[in-house]
């Protein structure tokens, strides 16, 4: 079997969604091609040898058992899939994604499709800027000269900053990275699934709210104007005791929590359930409790229409909830999004579900990951 070998990679792109392309190409590179080690912060730099864009660019080291010239065929694959031919263009064109070997260990390979050490890096600030963060000591094979040298030495006057972007190996040390995210939604939007999938795939300790409990909630179907301020009062003392002690109470062996619900829902809740004095008393005390709570760092709200919550309730079968009128469930709707339109210091994401099955369809769920993801790396670090 081959042993393991350390590369050192260039990624740059400069059209369309530049952060998502790159994080892209990772996610791909380290599926397919090997484990990725490190990654080095974005910089954004001008355009190198034409008048176009300007690229955002990163350096990553990856151990790899392809040889080098099987390294190549798999990263022009993985550049194809992206949405880049490379052999195609004329000159330099602007590109969703490029990726360059820079080094293969110490190296060096001549061919004539592949050459390492790549002969533009010592020229290249926008490489060696990103490559120092990762490999400030990995010499030069030819010219012996670590990195930290070359870029000192470089000649190369293009502008080159540092971004406060962050991009990730894989989506498990996204998730690590989060401590706290809540995902959010209507009552039979698959919050409580979801929360849970999650927690399962990436080594997360599921926080989820213990609703079916409350001995107020059979009886506030049935008559919501006499049962919904103990149901109120009921749910925001549990929900404040429970989610303290779990979100205080750290597991070793998980990599961060995810949580079904955010205890401002109890706001939004009884703002659609109580009476108007009510309300005002309800809230002075949720203001009190609210200060004391641990607030995510990404919150997730899932919408989804009216008619397919009542579909996705009469599924589930929960006795008390099959009389759950349409018109609550559109005001609790709104008063998720108007929480949302409230709070823009805070990290929050709406997707919108439609016609996607993340329970059932992999492909889905796929796609519900890579929209959190997505939204995650244009997060300040």
């Amino acid at each position: 079997m081959r042993e393991t070998n350390t590369a050192y990679l260039s990624l740059g792109s400069n059209t369309g969604d530049k952060l998502d392309n790159l994080q892209e190409a990772l996610l791909a590179l380290h599926e397919n091609l090997g484990e990725i080690i490190k990654i080095s912060p974005v910089y954004e730099s001008t355009a190198w040898g034409f008048d176009a864009d300007n690229f955002f660019n990163i350096c990553a080291s990856i151990q790899t058992k392809l040889a080098p010239q099987a390294l190549l065929e798999a990263i022009l694959a993985t550049e194809k899939k992206l949405g880049r031919i490379r052999y195609q263009e004329v000159g330099y064109e602007p590109r969703k994604i490029d990726i360059d070997i820079l080094y293969y260990e110490k190296e060096i390979v001549v061919s004539d499709y592949l050459i390492i050490p790549h002969p533009e890096l010592p020229y290249r600030r926008f490489v060696l800027k990103p490559l120092a963060d990762i490999a400030p000591q990995f010499y030069h094979p030819i010219v012996n000269k670590d990195t930290r040298n070359l870029l000192q030495e470089c000649k190369d006057k293009g502008d080159v900053k540092k971004t406060h972007y962050r991009l990730f190996k894989n989506r498990t040390d996204f998730f690590a990275s989060i401590n706290l995210i809540a995902i959010e939604g209507n009552i039979g939007a698959g919050k409580t699934t979801l929360a849970k999938k999650i927690a399962a795939d990436f080594s997360g300790k599921a926080v989820l709210e213990r609703y079916a409990d409350n001995p107020f909630l059979p009886k506030f179907y049935k008559d919501q104007n006499r049962f919904a301020f103990p149901l109120e009062m009921s749910f925001l003392a549990d929900r404040y005791q429970q989610f303290t002690d779990d979100t205080s109470q750290y597991d070793l062996f998980k990599n961060f929590m995810v949580s079904d619900y955010d205890i401002y829902k109890s706001l939004i809740f009884a703002q659609v359930t109580l009476q108007k004095e009510e309300f005002k008393l309800y809230r002075k005390l949720f203001s009190l409790m609210y200060k004391e709570v641990k607030k995510p760092k990404i919150y997730v709200y899932l919408y989804q229409n009216t008619e397919r919550l009542l579909e996705n309730i009469k599924n589930r079968g929960r006795v008390y909830e099959q009389n759950i009128k349409p018109e609550y469930l559109a005001k609790i709707n709104q008063g998720y999004l108007d929480f949302l339109k409230s709070y823009p210091e805070q990290n929050s994401l709406i997707i919108d579900l439609g016609q996607l099955d993340f329970v059932s369809n992999t492909d889905h769920y796929d796609i519900v990951i890579d929209k959190i993801l997505k939204f995650a790396v244009q997060l300040p670090r």
